[in-house]
């Protein structure tokens, strides 16, 4: 077979932006992303690290990406996607790599309760149409095992209404399951 008609592999970054529309490729390491970021001190890799290392895309780079805690601490504020002088989209990018490390099974073991809130999240919009304190604290609060640690601060959050017990939902809720459905048919990008 000659190098013409050889099929080409695509990189990380051509995969991640395909998912995403962000050009990683683009980026020149500026590190505004970084500096704009609120959740940076809390990553093991900083936003500016996260889209080189998509440039790198090798296995170990891959590695790195698909284990870090950097992934999973992104608030998703899209400071770093507005302070971007390339009008690339790091917020995405890091969506896009949660998605590929949840896929994978490689999600880091540091990370399981942002998951978990994750997993809980999805699946009380899956069913109600919209989020709703109580019951996404009874579904986090029953995955994780974490009964007690902040139990104290229900009282006065429901004396201000700010834990409502009966959830709303919206009307057309057969719509919604049937968006998560597609969604789940979908297979990684």
């Amino acid at each position: 077979m000659t190098k013409a008609h050889e099929s080409h592999e695509p990189t990380l970054a051509e995969k991640l932006h395909k998912a995403t529309g962000a050009n990683v490729v683009e980026c020149y390491q500026c590190g505004k992303c970084t500096a704009g970021c609120p959740m940076a001190r809390f990553m093991d890799l900083a936003p500016s690290q996260v889209m080189r290392l998509v440039q790198i895309g090798d296995a170990a780079a891959l590695a790195k990406l698909l284990t870090s805690t950097a992934i999973w601490s992104c608030a998703g504020c899209l400071t770093c996607t507005e302070r971007c002088p390339k009008k690339l989209d790091p917020a995405a990018v890091m969506d896009g790599l949660r998605e590929m490390s949840y896929r994978r099974g490689m999600v880091s073991a540091r990370q399981k309760k942002v998951l978990a809130f994750h997993r809980a999240f999805l699946k009380l919009v899956e069913h109600t149409g919209r989020m709703s304190e109580m019951p996404l604290t009874g579904l986090y609060k029953m995955t994780t095992g974490d009964f007690f640690s902040d139990v104290t601060l229900a009282p006065a959050m429901m004396l201000r209404g700010k834990l409502p017990l009966v959830p709303k939902t919206v009307r057309h809720r057969k719509e919604m399951r049937r968006l998560f459905a597609a969604c789940r048919q979908g297979g990684e990008r």
